[in-house]
């Protein structure tokens, strides 16, 4: 009686087939992560074959490239990349980039896709960095670079830097990256040799970035990282024309005669946009702290 009954409703016998994940269409799918950033994105991707084919579609990784992406694609030696989905354009463009002889590299933030940049020590004139009595290039894993430059002593005190670049539109803080004392390695263990360090706590150190705009950015503050590495700001730039290059110099200066100083190492420069702030930053996969 009773199945008689059930089956008079016309509703199919047996329990009902509830929706799953594999049903909803991938364009549905696809357009959900669009919302998402990239890091989530990825997570997403994981959860099934739909999630993760959605996730390939070229128009959510459009908006999260940088509007440079064709500039910085353009420093690479190998150019079969253009040729590949946005998606993988974005994943390459997360892992460093070198150029200009290897002494300057460039990313993007994996998550907010925001342009930076790294100048390395070799890249900038440092007054005396041909006397040995003054300078040395010493080697070190510490450094993106695989090198610092270190002073021994010297009265004055000069680093000058700049860059020509094409840079999206926003605002761009510039770091000197600096350690005070020597790095190195004993059985396997990081050692600072602290012996040579002297002068720091006299007088400022100067930072001072322009561009060819005109706009002067300048900070006076004393070096105190001792044993450290520390980020520290010389200013912050607008970039208004996204389509042309921006040209930023910058300078490191403790001039006073009056003393020597000496026990400086100096790493790079980092240029990075002023959301991402400064203390803790990623390449590769590497976390390099600021002060």
């Amino acid at each position: 009686m009773g199945a008689n009954a059930s089956s008079m409703t016309g509703e199919p016998a047996g329990p009902r087939l509830r929706p799953r994940l594999e049903d909803i269409p991938e364009s549905c799918v696809a357009l959900v992560l669009s919302y998402l950033d990239p890091p989530e994105i990825a997570k997403m991707a994981r959860i099934n074959r739909a999630f993760r084919a959605a996730s390939t579609a070229d128009f959510i990784w459009v908006p999260k490239l940088p509007s440079n992406f064709e500039y910085i694609l353009s420093k690479l030696p190998d150019q079969a990349l253009r040729d590949k989905g946005k998606m993988d354009i974005y994943a390459r463009l997360c892992r460093r980039i070198t150029f200009d002889g290897g002494t300057k590299e460039v990313w993007i933030d994996k998550r907010s896709g925001g342009v930076c940049l790294a100048i390395s020590s070799k890249a900038m004139a440092i007054t005396g960095i041909d006397d040995r009595r003054y300078w040395n290039h010493i080697p070190t894993d510490e450094s993106r670079f695989q090198t610092v430059a270190y002073l021994q002593q010297i009265w004055w005190l000069q680093v000058d830097g700049e860059l020509d670049f094409q840079l999206p539109k926003g605002t761009y803080s510039l770091f000197f990256r600096l350690h005070l004392g020597k790095v190195g390695k004993r059985l396997g263990r990081r050692v600072c040799n602290h012996d040579n360090v002297h002068g720091w706590d006299l007088k400022p150190a100067q930072f001072q970035l322009t561009t060819q705009n005109g706009h002067l950015g300048v900070t006076r503050c004393m070096i105190e990282n001792l044993g450290n590495w520390a980020n520290y700001q010389a200013g912050e730039f607008v970039v208004e024309d996204p389509n042309s290059s921006t040209k930023v110099k910058f300078s490191l200066t403790q001039i006073d005669c009056t003393h020597t100083k000496g026990g400086l190492c100096v790493d790079s420069v980092l240029i990075r946009p002023s959301s991402l702030g400064k203390d803790v930053f990623s390449v590769d996969g590497k976390a390099f702290v600021g002060c």
